[in-house]
């Protein structure tokens, strides 16, 4: 019971977080708009947990290649949810593809205020 809820907070937490920066790249004009906080909440979580799922079953490559083929799978996905989800607008697949690559440098942003750059630059020497 205990490890259920734990996927549960996981999931909501992940949705926020996804859904927030969704929602930053949006506001930015790179590739994709959503109409509210509450649409990049649901985009979010569908991109998140289509790309992993899809992730899993893409057998590993060298980290450059992986890279590369997760943001293409990630620009499909946010095509996909485009075209799916009635508040998500995408610019086709080259908007697509900005989308994934704003949202993978956001990420990152977000990650190196909340953690501190020493955080990254020990796990980038690991």
């Amino acid at each position: 019971m205990e490890a259920l809820v734990g996927l549960i907070v996981g999931i909501v937490i992940s949705g926020l977080f996804s859904g927030l920066i969704i929602w930053i790249v949006s506001k930015l004009n790179l590739g994709l708009h959503v109409e509210s906080f509450g649409w990049a909440i649901i985009a979010g979580l569908l991109i998140g947990i289509i790309t992993n799922l899809v992730m899993q079953v893409v057998p590993a490559t060298n980290q450059i290649l992986s890279i590369i083929i997760n943001l293409v799978i990630s620009a499909a996905v946010i095509l996909g949810c485009g075209s799916f989800l009635k508040g998500m607008t995408v610019k086709g697949f080259g908007g697509a593809l900005i989308a994934a690559v704003a949202i993978a440098v956001v990420s990152f942003l977000i990650v190196a205020v909340f953690l501190g750059g020493a955080a990254l630059v020990g796990q980038a020497a690991s």
